[in-house]
């Protein structure tokens, strides 16, 4: 092969990642350009043309990527929840170790929950229940955030031994009630504390049942005193079903 030939070559091969490049940048700004568009806009105002003007492209340009405004879309949500996981993991890695906790990690979760990508993803969301055509793109949406969230909780929280059905149930409550406080937060942004409130309590009982990175795990913590028998002869007051238990009692006899 003569030297000409090589740096053909070696030319080629430049211009090739040159235009690669320039690609992922272009839909790297449309994408973004989407979810600036949702947050600002809504569903109804989104428009490829004003993602386009946004993102600084061609209508042509725009067109070539993504021919449609569900295929702008459909690439935006991927983009976000892809963005997200990698950015919680990311902070929660770079947290202070004293940090590096399930407080921690809730505190995390709250922000991501407030974030501009997250109320993208809860404007395609609400406004699926009434458009036909955005319903099928967003109809197992909840469902790959939940499992988004609890791969990232195995990943954080290698160490607990919450039965996986438990496991399951408290994330699918976390997550709604994340919803719901973060819709809150949109419309008063926690003016009173509310919110703010709810998560201090939240925190309260995430720790006791989410073992610290490094602590004991619930299986070997010690166990609560148990209650003294009752004197030979008499019995308890009513039945002596559960209910006369302590709390931490019944939830171990689940």
């Amino acid at each position: 092969m003569s030297v000409s030939s090589r740096r053909r070559r070696r030319h080629g091969g430049g211009t090739r990642r040159t235009q690669e490049e320039r690609r992922s940048r272009t839909q790297a700004r449309l994408l973004e350009a989407t979810m600036e568009c949702l947050v600002d806009l809504g569903w109804s105002g989104t428009s490829t043309t004003e993602v386009a003007r946004r993102a600084g492209v061609s209508r042509g340009a725009q067109q070539h990527h993504y021919p449609t405004k569900m295929v702008l879309v459909a690439a935006a949500l991927e983009h976000l929840l892809a963005a997200q996981r990698l950015a919680y993991e990311t902070a929660f890695a770079v947290l202070p170790k004293e940090r590096r906790n399930v407080t921690g990690a809730l505190d995390l979760l709250w922000e991501v929950f407030r974030g501009r990508p997250a109320k993208a993803l809860m404007e395609l969301a609400v406004a699926a229940r009434t458009d036909e055509e955005l319903r099928p793109l967003c109809a197992d949406l909840n469902e790959r955030v939940l499992q988004t969230i609890a791969e990232t909780f195995e990943k954080l929280f290698p160490a607990n031994t919450l039965p996986p059905d438990f496991t399951d149930t408290m994330l699918r409550g976390l997550f709604a009630m994340f919803v719901g406080l973060s819709i809150q937060n949109a419309l008063d942004d926690d003016f009173r504390g509310h919110q703010a409130a709810v998560l201090r309590q939240v925190k309260d009982i995430a720790q006791l049942i989410v073992p610290e990175p490094g602590g004991p795990t619930p299986a070997s913590a010690p166990a609560p005193p148990s209650e003294p028998e009752p004197a030979s002869g008499t019995a308890p007051d009513g039945d002596g079903g559960d209910a006369h238990r302590p709390a931490a009692h019944a939830a171990g006899a689940s």
